[in-house]
Order: C-alpha cells, then structure tokens, then sequence
C-alpha cells in the first residue's frame, strides 16, 4: 500500500540576495504579487493538492513569515469594529488554511541542508518540497499534477520544465528516458541521471528541475550520506542522485506556466499576468497597459 503525502516542506531560510535592497529587512517569500506573498501561492498549491501539513524551513530575519500564517487578534477586532467582513475573511481564511510547524535553518547551506533540516518533523513518510520563487499556474495544481504520479510509481517524482539551452546552466538537468504511462501524453519520464548546474554543452538534456518534488523517506539517509557540492553547499539534486543507486525516481513535464518569481524579470512577469487575471483588476489594467507609450 503507498503512504499517502501528508506533509510538505517550504525552504525559506535563503537570504534573497537577488531582491536587495527590499529583501535587507523583509524575507523574500513575503514580496506581495499582486496582493499575495509568494510563499501564500505555494501554501494553497499544497492545500489545493489536498495537503494540509505545512513545514517552513526558516532562517534569521523571516519571522514575517511566520506572523502572516499565525491569527493577527489586533487586526481582526479592528476589521470586525468597522465592519469590513470581507477583508475579515480574507485574513481569516490565510491563518485558517493549514497546519503550520517550523524549523531554523541557522546558515544558508544549501537547498539539500534545508530539506534535511525538516527530518525530524516529516518522519519516516514521503512528503512534498515546494519552492516559493516557482510561482505555477496550472488548472491542476502542479504538486497535485507529481502526487498522481507518486500514487501510481510509489516512488519520488521532480517537476520536469523544458528550458532553452542559454539558461539551462542555471539549472539541475535530468538524463531520462520518456515512460509510456499518463494517457499516452508523453509527459512522464524515469530519470537515469542528474547534473547539476552543467554547462550548456555538457548538459544531457534540456529537461530542468524546478521547485516542486514528492520525495520518499530515503533521501534524508541519502543526503546525509553525500559530501557538499556545487557552490560548497549541500544540493539536493546530489541527493537525488544517491538515491538513484538503489530506487527509481521519475520526472513529469507539468502542465502549466512557471514563472521565476526569484528573479526580478520573472517577478514582473507574473505580477502582470496574475493582476490580468484578476476580475477586479484586469480590464482597468489591461487598459492602462494598452495606453502606455512603448
């Protein structure tokens, strides 16, 4: 019988460099697209997937993060007080959405360190990772898109993206071979190696792995097993790859858009595509762009 994925874990311990000087005093996971901090976009992509344990892997300077999923009284009687229910709800509904633990990630080691860091509260059970800065917009939420694999295999699943081969050395980049599974849609491949961050030319493929994994248990023996790699920092793609040796792992080319919400073109991109798609916001937007002089 598979155990079913109750947990996911969100590393959020990173310094945010990219954002400086906004990110000096405020985690990067709480930059608002839209009206929303990124970290909000990935926590309903895990409820929506019918996860509801919720792991934030923090660090010095991000207790924002954790006072935005806690109750906030002081607000809450003064919304009440001047009768304003539906941002009332609104706020309500973001401390209502889940179960929230956390565990302090004390220096920035890696993403392999911060999963790791999580051990002791996922346990000895398969769990999901999600990272913030992979904003996914999806008609099935894209962690729901890797759990129906994993429910299928019994075995760990990577979100798989298709990157053009100038950017793909910023990237872990699968060797795989395509599985005849999924309603012949050719979406599903079994990994048989990674590389991370590989040069353009040497890279096996131009399949990346983006922030969205349903692991099984053996990876935490895994990647403390490893030595530190890229970067002088424990990677997860490494641990990945020792688990290779002895279970499978597959990937699944996702279905949906993915915008890079750690990189500030990327962040403008989806703040304008989410704000056009907003019914409150959308048509006087889309009608201000179109008056722009470009």
């Amino acid at each position: 019988m598979i155990t079913k994925v109750r947990k996911a874990v969100f590393p959020a311990a990173g310094l945010g460099t990219r954002f400086l000087p906004a990110t000096k005093a405020q985690p990067k996971e709480m930059l608002p697209l839209v009206d929303k901090p990124l970290i909000q976009y990935g926590v309903e992509e895990a409820m929506h997937s019918g996860v509801q344990n919720i792991i934030i892997v923090t660090g010095r300077g991000k207790s924002a993060i954790e006072d935005h999923f806690d109750v906030s009284f002081e607000l809450e009687q003064l919304l009440e007080s001047r009768n304003k229910k539906d941002l009332l709800a609104t706020v309500r509904a973001v401390s209502d959405m889940i179960n929230v633990a956390y565990v302090r990630q004390k220096e920035a080691l890696g993403l392999g360190h911060a999963v790791l860091r999580a051990r002791e509260l996922v346990g000895a059970e398969p769990f999901a990772v999600i990272l913030s800065d992979d904003v996914i917009d999806s008609d099935t939420p894209c962690l729901r898109q890797l759990l129906d694999v994993y429910e299928f295999y019994g075995a760990s699943v990577v979100a798989l993206l298709e990157v053009p081969k100038e950017n793909i050395s910023a990237y872990g980049v699968v060797d795989a071979e395509r599985v005849g599974h999924n309603g012949g849609r050719d979406r599903l491949y079994r990994i048989r190696n990674m590389v991370e961050k590989p040069k353009a030319n040497e890279a096996p493929s131009n399949l990346a792995i983006i922030g969205r994994y349903v692991l099984t248990p053996e990876i935490f023996e895994s990647l403390e097993s490893i030595e530190p790699g890229s970067g002088g920092e424990l990677q997860l793609t490494d641990g990945l790859k020792h688990v290779l040796r002895s279970r499978p792992i597959y990937g699944y080319r996702f279905e949906g858009t993915r915008y890079d919400a750690g990189d500030k073109l990327g962040f403008l991109r989806a703040t304008v595509e989410f704000a056009l798609k907003r019914y409150d916001l959308g048509e006087e937007f889309r009608s201000y762009l179109k008056a722009l002089p470009l």
